[in-house]
């Protein structure tokens, strides 16, 4: 059973010279959680997730995430930061990004691989009606062309 964040009630137990020593250290539920899907992800990571994809002003671009786990993971989503620059309308200047799955339509059920897909579709399909960026959004909607310029030469600049 997964219990929120909260440290797992096992213990261990030895006895050292007369007395009696117990454990303190364990892994959360939430912790084990982690591990699993970290061990899941090097495992089977998501295709094509080492890279931007092909056909978008993205493409070639290796973006670096910081991605911060919750104490309560999986009942909250974890935190993701672009840590590389992007022009991106979800995406805003600190690197904050805008995913439904990330708020509102979270699910314990999600995965880390699951988030990555997620986020990798946004690449090719971003949300401009529902952006972190507004002028970006709004260049999107008035002139796909020249947002698409501006991107790619992001890319080249701060993402190769």
């Amino acid at each position: 059973m997964i219990g929120g964040g909260r440290s797992s009630s096992s213990s261990s137990t030895a006895t050292a010279a007369g007395g009696t020593w117990v454990s303190t250290t364990s892994v959360s539920a939430s912790g084990k959680r982690i591990q699993r899907e970290m061990s899941e992800l090097n495992a089977d990571p998501p295709p094509h997730c080492s890279a931007a994809p092909k056909g978008t002003p993205y493409q070639g671009g290796i973006f670096f995430l910081d991605i911060t786990f919750p104490s309560d993971y999986p009942f909250q989503p974890p935190k993701v930061v672009f840590k590389t620059r992007i022009y991106h309308c979800n995406v805003d200047a600190a690197g904050n990004l805008s995913l439904d799955i990330l708020k509102d339509s979270w699910s314990p059920a999600l995965t880390i691989s699951k988030v990555l897909t997620a986020i990798r579709s946004i690449f090719s399909n971003p949300d401009p009606y529902s952006p972190l960026t507004s002028g970006v959004a709004r260049l999107y909607l008035a002139d796909k062309a020249k947002h698409d310029e501006i991107a790619s030469e992001w890319t080249v600049r701060f993402a190769k």
